[in-house]
């Protein structure tokens, strides 16, 4: 049987995205990927990297440096004891300045290059596996390669489609919700809804075959279905001549499908059971991931507004609107406290105090359009 893999992009999936990464002291983990990846191991997965590195093209990493980055992810990947099977780039670009990579290539997303050439040379099953990325080119590629897909909705860097975009398979805040609802398909699918199906229906035509048996002899009685009662069929066999043995009673076909019924719906309670805190765990799993994204845009934001909070057209139309409320001051004084008032230095006090604060509203414009 061929493997299953899920294919991940690299950028804001695995780790954050700064921009161009052009040096391994850039790649920092996001927060749960090598748990998720562990998971991921643990239910059979092979782990393949496909990423567009447009930056190889546009000069500003070579290849040997883009293989010290990929390293360092592995590295900070295997010292939480996850790791990856295998990672493969893209480092073509139409618009690359680097004339070698300046090019179109079917490796490049949205196109499925990539997954398509993971599957040939390690023996994917492409219907069995996934693709997981924070872009619609992510989900385009998966779906022409015949993956199901997951679409990483980050709240720190939204995504938003277009009408020609195709629709994942499933939406997730990070990819530990991404495991999750992998973890949740499988089940369903190959544990849950498949075996139990297929128990039922071996359960159904055993009791089927039992039904129809006729016992052809009297020393072979016909057991009862649910089996409580191992020696009533004994009890019924009461022959009444040495040549004529009385043939003991078949149960109706009727009472053996009821037992069976009752047995299947028996083993449906068990699973459903079985699959209640699985749920929960699964709901549980998800409020935690959309608190970790809540506070990692909290963070970022507050980060962000550090740099805002002092801004020298700021500073300066503070210091004019003080300059306004003197010049009005001033003309209260030449208005009310000079007898006569000087109506002259009232009205040029007012026309200072006007220009001013047409000034104080034009820097505040001003650092706004910065």
């Amino acid at each position: 049987m061929k493997n299953k893999a899920v294919f991940l992009d690299r950028d804001d999936t695995l780790i954050e995205d700064p921009g161009y990464i052009s040096h391994p002291s850039q790649v920092k983990l996001l927060p749960g990927v090598s748990e998720s990846l562990i998971e991921l191991h643990k239910l059979g997965y092979l782990l393949v990297v496909t990423t567009n590195q447009s930056a190889v093209a546009r000069g500003m990493v070579t290849e040997d440096g883009l293989a010290k980055i990929h390293h360092q992810l592995e590295m900070l990947l295997g010292n939480e004891g996850a790791h990856l099977d295998r990672i493969y780039y893209c480092p073509f670009h139409p618009n690359g300045v680097v004339p070698e990579y300046r090019k179109e290539s079917d490796l490049r997303k949205p196109s499925p290059g990539m997954i398509l050439k993971a599957a040939e040379e390690m023996e994917i099953d492409l219907e069995r596996s996934w693709a997981v990325g924070n872009s619609y080119r992510d989900i385009e590629a998966g779906v022409r390669a015949g993956c199901k897909t997951i679409l990483i909705r980050s709240a720190a860097r939204p995504v938003t489609g277009t009408a020609s975009d195709p629709t994942p398979f499933q939406t997730a805040v990070n990819i530990k919700e991404a495991v999750n609802i992998i973890k949740m398909y499988d089940r369903q699918h190959h544990v849950g809804g498949d075996s139990r199906e297929e128990g039922s229906r071996s359960v159904l035509a055993a009791a089927a075959v039992q039904s129809s048996m006729t016992p052809t002899r009297a020393a072979v009685p016909v057991a009862p279905a649910t089996g409580n009662e191992p020696d009533a069929a004994e009890k019924r066999m009461t022959p009444t001549a040495p040549s004529k043995p009385k043939v003991p009673e078949v149960q109706p076909a009727e009472e053996a499908k009821a037992g069976v019924n009752q047995k299947i719906q028996t083993q449906e309670a068990r699973h459903a059971s079985a699959e209640a805190p699985e749920a929960s765990e699964t709901a549980g799993n998800r409020t935690e991931a959309l608190l970790e994204e809540i506070l990692r845009q909290l963070r970022a934001s507050r980060r962000e507004s550090l740099f805002d909070e002092f801004s020298f057209w700021k500073f300066l139309s503070g210091v004019l609107q003080v300059v306004v409320v003197f010049c009005l001051l001033l003309s209260l004084y030449f208005l009310l406290g000079q007898t006569p008032p000087k109506m002259d230095a009232v009205h040029l006090s007012v026309q200072y105090a006007m220009v001013v604060q047409l000034m104080v509203v034009a820097f505040f414009l001003m650092r706004d359009r910065k």
